[in-house]
């Protein structure tokens, strides 16, 4: 290994590197990550950051999934201004002309379709013979292209089909009038170098190969979809399928900050570059995981919390004498800040704004004051706001702001001698109401409050008590997943008192659970 001075930490690549195109699935199949679900206004806003930080390519949803899902996708067609805004749809005429109609108002729109291609799908899934499929591709994409002049095709399981009849597909998808060709490791199978081949092998067999673009889309069940991504590209493909914080079904997909800043730092060897802002990719992070109330790993590469942390104190004298001796990027380069601004009740408004900045939030004045008065309430109840207290204040700000449910007021009796009682009071579409409930326990008797006010058949699976930092006066983050008909939607709430947070979070749950049912009232909840 060649030594690193700080002059070279996270340098671009060469000018003269090829580049590569940057297509986001967050909002797609990083939403069908169980207990991931996304309300209107969350997909809204995390797009236009995807847009504002330099996706080539945004696949909105699936717009067949539901009525929810086309709103969104079209929404998202409408409002963009950079990106491409893909739509995924199944190989069935009815999907293919719906996703044509979400995204027909985007300046640049693109329907992705796709089909399974391996034994054990067709067998098992499709019950079709490779000929069957081979007139579903020729049939469908062709479809596609009579609505749209950017078709993107996958061929399902990829990796899994035979090299032959994966050709024949691929071709058949070219002469139908395909753009981009989606080559993806849909169950996480493949070893890199058996992918990259895979690339190879196609590119080379396949006579009309370079009348499309080739994508990577790789899953994470081996924990190697990173690898395998960046062996996809240096088989040949242009186009990598990923999403903010490596979310997805399963064990996820491979994750967006992983591999641009693999591409960026070993732009030596892997001579590739992208056109996204680097520096938003810690913002987009907490973006995501806010919303999405998937929590980041703390050793997560890029954006996990330690990720530019040092204790042992050989690592803190090498970082001392140069940061180049334990950090192959700077912290700058992903959008965290080298240093901390240490907060407190005497901080002003100002402070507070910039150490948001430096954290990767930029708020609304409207926002900004909503965050500003719960940051001094909180200042009052704690001796000292740690980094990750201003970050669990405002990630709960953020994914609460559209609840149709609020928190107004609680007060809880408990103590040795049950049953402990909860008064709750809650904002509901508007109305304000109040009610008192006993139970086996605090937590037990806020919930019970709550089913009274919200009446619902949603059973708790997960109830998960965490402390944002240490002491005794620290935050308490609360995780509750609710389950109903055979569908799972997760939440967090925060709050320096634990009980406050359980209600917080409980609530929040609830709320997905509305959105998903699409009612308008949460009085509906239940039936």
């Amino acid at each position: 290994m060649t030594s690193l001075d700080s002059a070279s930490v996270a340098e671009p690549p060469r000018q003269n590197s090829q580049s590569v195109v940057i297509f986001d699935t967050t909002l797609r199949d990083g939403e069908q990550s169980p207990g991931a679900s996304m309300t209107f206004e969350e997909k809204l806003q995390v797009a236009g950051l995807l847009d504002a930080m330099g996706v080539d390519i945004i696949e909105a949803g699936f717009p067949m999934a539901s009525e929810g899902d086309f709103e969104a996708v079209s929404a998202i067609a409408e409002r963009t201004r950079n990106a491409v805004i893909a739509g995924l749809a199944r190989a069935i005429p009815g999907d293919i002309a719906r996703c044509g109609e979400a995204v027909r108002k985007a300046r640049r729109p693109r329907i992705h379709t796709f089909v399974s291609t391996s034994p054990i799908h067709l067998q098992h899934q499709m019950h079709k013979s490779e000929a069957e499929v081979l007139e579903i591709i020729a049939r469908t994409v062709g479809q596609a292209r009579n609505l749209v002049d950017d078709v993107e095709w996958s061929a399902m399981d990829a990796t899994r089909t035979p090299i032959d009849y994966l050709c024949r597909c691929v071709e058949a998808a070219i002469k139908a009038g395909a753009t981009t060709i989606n080559l993806p490791d849909t169950v996480g199978y493949a070893l890199p170098h058996e992918y990259r081949a895979l690339f190879e092998t196609v590119r080379e067999k396949v006579p009309t190969s370079d009348k499309a673009v080739f994508s990577v889309h790789c899953h994470n069940d081996l924990g190697l979809a990173v690898a395998n991504t960046l062996a996809g590209v240096e088989g040949g493909a242009r186009q990598v399928e990923c999403t903010i914080n490596g979310m997805g079904e399963r064990a996820g997909n491979a994750a967006m900050e992983e591999v641009v800043m693999a591409l960026r730092v070993r732009g030596d060897t892997i001579p590739y570059h992208t056109n996204i802002d680097t520096t938003m990719l810690t913002r987009a992070s907490k973006l995501v995981s806010a919303v999405s109330s998937f929590p980041v790993q703390f050793n997560k590469a890029i954006v996990g919390r330690n990720a530019f942390a040092h204790e042992s104190g050989i690592h803190q004298d090498g970082m001392l004498k140069n940061a180049g001796t334990y950090e192959i990027m700077t912290p700058e380069s992903v959008g965290v800040a080298k240093t901390s601004l240490v907060m407190g009740k005497h901080s002003g408004r100002h402070a507070f704004k910039e150490k948001l900045k430096e954290l990767g939030y930029e708020l609304g004045e409207t926002a900004l004051e909503d965050a500003f008065a719960r940051f001094k309430d909180l200042a009052d109840r704690k001796k000292i706001v740690y980094d990750e207290d201003l970050a669990a204040l405002v990630d709960d700000e953020i994914a609460h702001a559209y609840d149709r449910i609020k928190l107004v007021a609680l007060t809880v009796i408990a103590g040795t001698k049950g049953p402990q009682s909860a008064a709750l009071t809650l904002d509901i579409g508007g109305e304000q109401k109040t009610h008192q409930a006993t139970g086996n326990g605090p937590v037990d008797a806020i919930f019970n409050a709550i089913l009274a006010l919200v009446p619902h058949n949603a059973v708790l699976e997960l109830f998960q008590v965490h402390a944002v930092t240490q002491g005794t006066d620290a935050q308490a983050e609360v995780s509750v997943r609710l389950a109903e008909d055979g569908k799972s939607v997760t939440a967090k709430g925060a709050d320096p008192d634990t009980l406050v947070a359980s209600a917080r979070a409980y609530i929040a749950s609830l709320n997905k659970l509305i959105v998903r049912r699409g009612k308008q009232r949460p009085e509906v909840l239940t039936g």
